[in-house]
């Protein structure tokens, strides 16, 4: 446990609790637990704790992952103590979300999310695909470790899809671009179906992250009955490398 005066380093008016990512979106029974909690002595809250991931419903955590975005992309991003968060978190972890994003280095998605150490179970792979090993993390998460999402997120100009695209022979990425390559069957477009053309890129990135959703539920009877119950959403998301924004996919 952090002495009292980290709590209340922690806690300062800029910071307001990073005690939770986003009060914006929370139910009123969730509002009047977190209104309980304060900078006491012995109090360390820099992380989402389990009552308040708990008191959240699958649409306010992605509720609270879009509003983050939208601070992302004005510049106003909340002040981040990863040191009070390392701390707070090391005994336990709560995270309310798992996101399966690319491996491309323009595309951290605690970054762009504004979300926090603790907050989300983080995965990356070039173009976001799925196999035994990523649904068995995501199992843990979910069905041990409580998370309540899943977010699958592509983006533009997706250097794994054209490598898929141009069926590109590489070593252990040829096996990994395999699994891209039903996206491009089944992604209808009328232009230039190359990776030459940044319009067909995206459009296929957008099929594979359905694709990926949809091998999920194929091959997870957990996760899928999780979805099914609703205890857990599984949706996708597409980020765009110019202008900052993840949107969303019904």
């Amino acid at each position: 446990m952090e002495s009292g005066s980290d709590c209340c380093k922690t806690c300062h008016p800029d910071d307001n609790g990073r005690r939770v990512w986003l009060r914006r979106g929370l139910s009123a029974g969730a509002i009047a637990l977190l209104a309980g909690i304060g900078c006491g002595p012995g109090v360390a809250e820099a992380a989402l704790t389990q009552a308040q991931r708990d008191a959240l419903t699958p649409d306010q955590i992605i509720e609270i992952m879009k509003k983050g975005n939208e601070r992302f992309r004005s510049g106003r991003m909340k002040p981040q103590d990863f040191l009070a968060q390392k701390r707070a978190s090391a005994s336990g972890q709560y995270p309310a979300a798992v996101i399966l994003s690319c491996i491309d280095s323009r595309a951290p998605a605690e970054i762009i999310l504004d979300i926090g150490i603790g907050d989300t179970f983080n995965a990356r792979v070039a173009g976001n695909v799925s196999n035994p090993d990523m649904l068995g993390s995501m199992e843990f998460a979910c069905a041990v470790a409580g998370a309540k999402v899943i977010l699958v997120m592509g983006h533009t100009a997706c250097g794994a899809i054209k490598g898929a695209i141009d069926n590109v022979q590489l070593g252990n990425l040829t096996g990994l671009l395999e699994s891209i390559k039903p996206a491009i069957e089944m992604t209808q477009y009328g232009g230039e179906r190359t990776s030459k053309n940044a319009g067909f890129v995206d459009a296929v990135a957008q099929s594979n992250v359905r694709h990926t959703i949809d091998v999920v539920r194929s091959n997870s009877s957990i996760l899928a009955d999780l979805e099914k119950n609703g205890k857990l959403r599984i949706v996708g998301a597409m980020y765009d490398l110019n202008n900052g924004k993840v949107s969303f996919m019904s």
